[in-house]
């Protein structure tokens, strides 16, 4: 049950009146990388995790809600910018508010286009209203979400878009000079980490977290490392030296072709690992009947039931 209160987690401000930041921060609103793209990941991914995982549900719908109460700061910092351009835009513009936005720098024409009209969508379709689009009036698409249904495969991603939406609003930060706006996307830009920082977490408490899925990897195939362009050869602990956390060692390909060559396209490979290959098939099988009755007595017997209703005694 949501329940929405009308305090903002953190109180967004603004010092001044600044259209085209307005545009920009779009990005984290309706963008790839924005809030809305990641409150809908999470939310979506914590259907998945509700009976095999009831605790990474809980956290995975705490931080989808917090995204959306970062929607809304956002939002409301978007709409703050705009103060004196949602009205007439020219009359707007011989406002005192919006000329301290010119600086004398440019002819209020200039401040209309650039700002309002960089992006037709934002002036002309929603009249400047905080919409579902990014900063080049591209609607929102469920595409932005990675949902894949494997915990592991979630919370990878998840630290992914974490990163990215960190990095988009340092590259934000750059392009205001607004102190209180500048807090704002502080704030918002450091929850980020915690959230990075929760999900991985939650990836170590799940044990074992690797390969993704549950089929192990086929031991011909895993430790080569293949030397695949040109010039001085790079070594480092990405092909030399101990895989991590596999336990064997990486097997540097010095020249691909001739290796494909000789093993008739990785087809004749090592006899030791097709004796490794067998085994791993077998405990392929009894790690896929694991999973198979994890998931089936994590589930509710009979009527199934989302919800266990509790009567708080308030006396």
């Amino acid at each position: 049950m949501f329940h929405h209160v009308k305090d903002l987690q953190f109180n967004a401000r603004v010092s001044r009146p600044d259209p085209r930041f307005a545009n920009l921060l779009l990005e984290q609103f309706g963008g790839e990388n924005g809030e809305l793209a990641a409150a809908m990941q999470y939310f979506t991914q914590a259907f998945g995790a509700k009976f095999p995982h009831p605790d990474k549900y809980d956290m995975l719908m705490d931080i989808a809600t917090e995204e959306f109460s970062h929607l809304e700061i956002v939002g409301a910092t978007i709409q703050m910018l705009l103060k004196g351009v949602n009205g007439e835009l020219k009359n707007a513009a011989d406002s005192s508010e919006i000329m301290q936005v010119l600086n004398g720098k440019a002819a209020k024409e200039d401040i209309i286009h650039e700002a309002v009209f960089a992006n037709p969508q934002f002036g002309i379709i929603t009249g400047g209203g905080v919409t579902p689009r990014n900063s080049q009036g591209i609607p929102w698409c469920a595409s932005y979400i990675h949902s894949n249904g494997d915990l592991t495969v979630d919370l990878r991603s998840n630290l992914a878009s974490e990163s990215r939406a960190k990095l988009v609003y340092e590259h934000l930060m750059k392009f205001t000079d607004d102190p209180y706006v500048h807090e704002s996307l502080s704030f918002l830009m450091t929850r980020e980490v915690t959230h990075y920082k929760m999900f991985e977490a939650a990836l170590n408490d799940i044990q074992p977290n690797f390969p993704p899925g549950v089929l192990a990897a086929d031991p011909r195939f895993t430790q080569q490392a293949f030397n695949l362009s040109n010039g001085t050869s790079v070594r480092g602990p990405w092909n030399e030296g101990e895989m991590p956390g596999m336990d064997r060692e990486w097997n540097y390909v010095a020249d691909p072709i001739v290796y494909v060559q000789e093993t008739q396209g990785c087809t004749q490979t090592d006899k030791e690992l097709d004796k490794e290959l067998k085994q791993t098939k077998k405990l392929d099988k009894e790690m896929s009947a694991n999973k198979s009755t994890e998931v089936k007595n994590s589930e509710p017997q009979g009527v199934a039931q989302w919800s266990t209703y509790q009567v708080e005694d308030n006396n």
